[in-house]
């Protein structure tokens, strides 16, 4: 074989290699991870903030928070709650998620290797006539943990004060169904939602009678959905969607004859 050959070999040689590592066009192109799948990786990703405490008997315990439900105890929250920040609270949408919070960077007043779950029941406002940085610990773009004093001991020392924390999204893990309670009047239906297993957020609800089709309903504040439609004498169904994309469908949970005042037991999600 010639020289000339030979290196024309060698050659043919190298393209099929080349060829070979290159992606075709006929490959299926890798996709970006889709919400739900980004939602879900994020509950196990520690973030960096800070947790401050307040007092038992403080006001805010019989107000039950910026999140609609009342008596926390009742509600079945009891002391493992906890109030954000602007940043953290998202206008409401937040409200009933799960937190796993550790305290970090302070050998003096952390207790080691000890962590609380709380629920986001209640809204820290900002301050803006303090600075971010000294007692405004709740001013955008802070991401800070308000805690009752029962919960904030068990990860810290009270006189700690202002702590350094880190924090995560976890499922949360409910006894029983997702909880109902109808109030209003008329035509004006409101329902607070309540026990939210899972990502522990809702998202969007729906609200369906025997004579309807599906009916969405707007959040009024918290976790208190709102629609004006004459559903009286009619059994009610709820579709409710967390902020993973997750649904649960809770059929004919009220019977014909519901009332105001009301609660009712549906169907949970998986936590």
């Amino acid at each position: 074989m010639s020289g000339e050959m030979r290196r024309r070999g060698m050659l043919c040689f190298l393209l099929s290699l080349l060829t070979l590592a290159s992606p075709s066009a006929s490959h299926t192109p890798t996709s970006s991870p889709s919400p739900t799948a980004a939602a879900a990786s994020s509950m196990s990703e520690w973030r960096s903030a800070r947790a401050t405490y307040y007092a038992a008997l403080d006001p805010r315990d019989a107000m039950g928070g910026a999140c609609g439900y009342g008596d926390l105890v009742k509600a079945g929250y009891g002391m493992a709650t906890v109030g954000l920040s602007e940043s953290l609270f998202e206008r409401g949408q937040v409200c009933g998620a799960c937190f796993e919070l550790r305290c970090v960077e302070d050998l003096k007043w952390c207790i080691p290797g000890t962590t609380i779950i709380v629920t986001a029941t209640n809204f820290c406002a900002p301050n803006y006539g303090f600075p971010s940085d000294g007692g405004g610990h709740c001013n955008p773009p802070n991401q800070h943990f308000v805690l009752p004093i029962e919960a904030f001991e068990k990860i810290a020392i009270w006189k700690a004060g202002n702590m350094p924390v880190q924090f995560r999204r976890i499922k949360c893990r409910k006894d029983g169904g997702i909880r109902f309670q109808i109030d209003g009047s008329g035509i004006f239906i409101s329902v607070l939602i309540t026990n939210v297993a899972g990502a522990g957020d809702v998202a969007a609800v729906k609200i369906k009678g025997s004579r309807t089709g599906w009916l969405s309903m707007v959040r009024n504040w918290g976790q208190n959905w709102q629609i004006n439609a004459d559903l009286n004498n009619q059994p009610l169904s709820f579709e409710v969607t967390d902020s993973q994309g997750q649904t649960s469908i809770s059929y004919n949970v009220a019977p014909r004859d519901w009332k105001f005042g009301q609660s009712f037991e549906g169907k949970q999600f998986e936590s």
